[in-house]
This record gives structure tokens, C-alpha cells and sequence, in this order.
């Protein structure tokens, strides 16, 4: 089969590579539909976070079940499934807190011997407590696909900076970061309940997409100016709830900052520059609560299902470009130099 591979900073590849097998009796083979290119994908593409040459990579798909092993008791030969980006044995003390994240047997796709999510196939470990089922139907309803997708990391991640944040009915919500995650984040609060959202970006086509998703406004300012403006609109409290979708030093200390005494700032944005954003004091005196880290999608996705299966909520128009496995390598560039907001993958 053919899958995506990484073998250094701005050197992706489509390879050749073993077909997926059940290696043990837990596993599920998954043919792969759509798939999709994400932010933190960059951070390797960059060589900000290490990898192994040859490695493979892609932590989101949808799929269609090849093969099952033979403890696979949920799923069989035919089903059509999202996989959430952390595979997890759905047994575990974790994963019965709905912490998935954090299961003792779990992983990330593309890690050294796994499988990656952007390729024709992948072996899924743990299928029961990994994979989540799709209506059939949805199989062949290829205008459901990118909402379908997005479940299985950026929208679950942006509810999570949601529910992490404390967001509720009547809420006012600020949201750091315009890419993928900070926008989903906006479709997030907006479910919740909030009365206004405050977009922070500077890309219009970004900010015309939060906008749509629910924004009330949009700060293009960064720093201290992007402080003043959100404390300015608030009637200089801040927002009761933030959202950090970056992970930079800047993004942390803005979302703190821009926070209001007694609110609540959530941050899933993979920390790039250690926690340097974080200062105690300021929390400490403001009484300011930082909650958040790696999504448990696992646990968001069959509620979030429900609503997009329904109209309630469509995180779709965040794939501003589609291309065939061959035009991967063309997607992280256009991804890098921001010429496209997130690639989806179709097979």
C-alpha cells in the first residue's frame, strides 16, 4: 500500500509500505476514505519536534473496516468508522473517566511502529475502545465526510478548550488563535451558550470562517495591543472564558491576560517554548484557572456526532483544500506557507 512519510524538515513522501495486518487479537484493519493534514503536523515538517527518517505520519481518518481480529466484538468487515487520534483499550481506569488520553496502552498514530493516519490503510489497535461508528449511509455521502473528519481531532480539541474554559450559557469568550483548532473552538463556545465571542486573528479568510462559526468579533492585534483591545471591548474586565489554540509563550501569556478575575483559560495548543506564557503570580492574584492539555476526543466524539449528524454544528468549511494522497506533499507546503488553512485527503 501507499502512505505519507516523513524523512526530515520539509521532506514528505509517498511510499511504499507493508500492507496493515491483525498482529493481535484486539486489532481492526481500516481502509482509509478521507484523511486529513493538521497543524501540529508542521511542528515536525519544520524539524521543530524530531522524527525518524522514514517514519510515518497523519493522526486523522475515516474509514472502512477491512478485517477485525478475533476479540473485536463492535465492529465487523463492512463498518464505516472515525478514529479519534490517540487509539486507547476503552477498558482502563482512564478511559472509563473518559481520559483516553492518558490509557496505559494507548498511542498516537505515526509514532515509530504504528501506523499513520494518512495513508490507504491502517492497523487499528484496540478497535473497540478506539474506533467509533458512523452511520453506513454516511459511507456514500461524500458532503458529510469533512464535518465526519474533523470529529476525529480539531473539533473535539476545540471542545475541549471549550469545556476546559468553563464555557456557559451567556458567557463572553475570547479565542487565541485562528488556525483549525481556535476556529473549531469557536464553533464550540457557540453550542455552549455563549453570548459573544472574540475571535483573535489577523487572516481575513480565518477570521471570515469564525465569524461564520459564531464570532461576535475579531481582534487582529497581538500582544499587549491585542490585550488592550479585548480588555477595551469588555469594559477592561476581559472574557470569562479563553481559548489557546497556538502554544507559544505569546498565545499563553494573551490568553492570560486577556482572561477576567475568577475566569478560566484552556489551552490546547501543543506547547512550543516551554511555559514561559505562564506567570503564577498574575493567576494567582487574578484567580484565574488554566485547565486543558491533549483532547480525550474519544470521549467528545459521540456526542459531537450527534450534532453535526443533525445540522447543529458543521466544522466542514475549516478544509479550504482537498487533495489525492500523490498531493500530500503539496499540502504541508501550502499548510507551512499559509496559503491553505487545512488539506483533507481523499483516497
Amino acid at each position: 500500500m501507499r502512505a505519507t512519510v516523513i524523512h526530515g524538515p520539509n521532506d514528505i513522501r509517498i511510499e511504499e509500505v507493508p500492507d496493515p495486518r491483525i498482529q493481535h487479537p484486539a486489532d481492526a484493519v481500516v481502509r482509509v476514505v478521507s484523511a486529513c493534514i493538521c497543524g501540529s503536523d508542521l511542528w515536525a515538517y519544520r524539524g521543530v519536534a524530531s522524527r525518524v527518517a522514514g517514519q510515518r505520519i497523519g493522526h486523522e481518518f475515516l474509514g472502512v473496516v477491512e478485517e477485525v481480529g478475533s476479540a473485536v466484538t463492535g465492529f465487523a468487515p463492512g463498518d464505516f468508522v472515525v478514529a479519534p487520534f490517540v487509539w486507547s483499550d476503552g477498558t482502563c481506569d482512564y478511559c472509563r473517566q473518559g481520559l483516553q488520553t492518558s490509557c496505559p496502552h494507548g498511542g498516537f498514530w505515526g509514532e515509530v511502529g504504528s501506523d499513520g493516519g494518512q495513508g490507504e490503510a491502517v492497523r487499528v489497535p484496540y478497535a473497540d475502545g478506539t474506533l467509533v461508528a458512523l452511520p453506513q449511509d454516511a459511507v456514500s455521502d461524500e458532503k458529510l465526510h469533512p464535518g465526519l473528519l474533523a470529529l476525529s481531532d480539531v473539533m473535539s480539541t476545540g471542545h475541549h478548550a471549550a469545556v476546559s474554559a468553563r464555557v456557559r450559557p451567556g458567557a463572553t469568550v475570547a479565542v487565541v488563535g485562528d488556525g483549525a483548532v481556535g476556529l473549531c473552538g469557536v464553533l464550540a463556545a457557540r453550542r455552549l451558550g455563549a453570548d459573544r465571542i472574540i475571535a483573535l486573528g489577523r487572516h481575513r479568510t480565518r477570521t471570515d470562517i469564525a465569524r461564520s462559526f459564531g464570532a461576535t468579533d475579531v481582534v487582529a492585534e497581538r500582544g499587549e495591543a491585542a490585550v488592550e483591545a479585548v480588555r477595551e471591548m469588555t469594559g477592561g474586565q476581559g472574557a470569562h472564558a479563553v481559548l489557546e489554540a497556538v502554544g507559544t509563550e505569546e498565545s499563553m501569556r494573551t490568553a492570560i491576560s486577556i482572561t477576567r478575575d475568577g475566569g478560566a483559560v484552556g489551552y490546547v495548543g501543543v506547547p512550543h517554548g516551554g511555559s514561559a506564557g505562564v506567570d503564577i503570580a498574575q493567576m494567582f492574584n487574578r484567580n484565574i484557572t488554566l485547565a486543558g492539555g491533549v483532547a480525550p476526543a474519544r470521549a467528545y466524539i459521540p456526542e459531537l456526532l450527534t450534532d453535526v449528524l443533525a445540522g447543529v454544528i458543521d466544522p466542514a468549511p475549516v478544509f479550504d483544500r482537498t487533495v489525492g494522497l500523490d498531493g500530500v506533499p503539496d499540502g504541508y507546503r501550502a499548510m507551512d506557507d499559509r496559503s491553505a488553512l487545512k488539506v483533507r485527503i481523499t483516497f
